[in-house]
């Protein structure tokens, strides 16, 4: 296996499926089987869910609520997320532990990085929660910094595109898709994977990023397989 350890960075609006907000129980199971597969090949396995399904701050913001208490109740939302997850995994028979960078002692662990590891090492599967317990920090953010604590080999950013494109495929038929791009030629391109902040860093620690299509069945086990599946940014 080309990886040892991963992050998996899921959107909180993949948690949706065809809803208008909220957790659609059967996306959420299929995610925890395509996970399944691959805690099963002995991968060590991280996730940070985004909770834009519940809540976004910046949205809030927008409307004349105040942005710090705005992204605060994102965090929240991502707890939420990051509960239904860990419940869905554990129906599969999957040890969990949920971290939370806010602290809800009742729920979830305080993120402590060595502890985080240690899960790891033991084939748990750890999802943090409450972003990086910080506003103006999007879930993006929380999952490089994450990734970069915890010496993941990279992260692979779930979504409901097959990978990184010259233009947006769904409003545009001309646009074509990269197998491999370099940061550099994403950011002259001004092509969006992530945010400015989560990217750079990303950079800077040289972690490169895969982007997928998480919602077609063996995407992810592929990846870790070894195969050449949607889009990976390298140096």
């Amino acid at each position: 296996m080309p990886y040892k350890r991963i992050l998996l960075k899921l959107s909180g609006e993949a948690l949706m499926g065809d809803k208008q907000y909220g957790i659609d129980p059967e996306r959420i199971a299929d995610y925890a089987n395509e996970i399944k597969t691959v805690v099963d090949k002995g991968i060590e396995v991280a996730i940070v869910i985004g909770g834009g399904n519940i809540f976004r701050g910046v949205a809030g913001a927008s409307k004349g609520m105040d942005r710090v208490q705005g992204d605060h109740m994102g965090m929240l939302a991502t707890v939420i997320n990051g509960l239904a997850l860990q419940g869905a995994l554990e129906e599969k028979n999957i040890q969990t532990r949920l971290q939370s960078a806010i602290q809800i002692n009742e729920v979830a662990e305080p993120f402590i990085r060595r502890r985080a590891m240690r899960h790891l090492e033991k084939g748990r599967v750890v999802i943090f929660g409450g972003g990086t317990g910080n506003p103006y920090f999007t879930t993006d953010s929380a999952a490089v910094l994450r990734a970069i604590e915890i010496e993941a080999d990279v992260i692979l950013k779930g979504t409901r595109v097959d990978g990184i494109y010259s233009s947006d495929p769904e409003k545009d038929e001309s646009a074509t898709k990269f197998e491999s791009i370099s940061f550099k030629e994403v950011l002259s391109k001004g092509l969006k994977v992530m945010d400015t902040t989560a990217f750079t860093l990303s950079q800077e620690n040289k972690l490169p990023i895969v982007v997928f299509d998480m919602n077609k069945k063996g995407n992810l086990l592929k990846i870790v397989s070894g195969e050449a599946i949607g889009t990976v940014v390298n140096l």
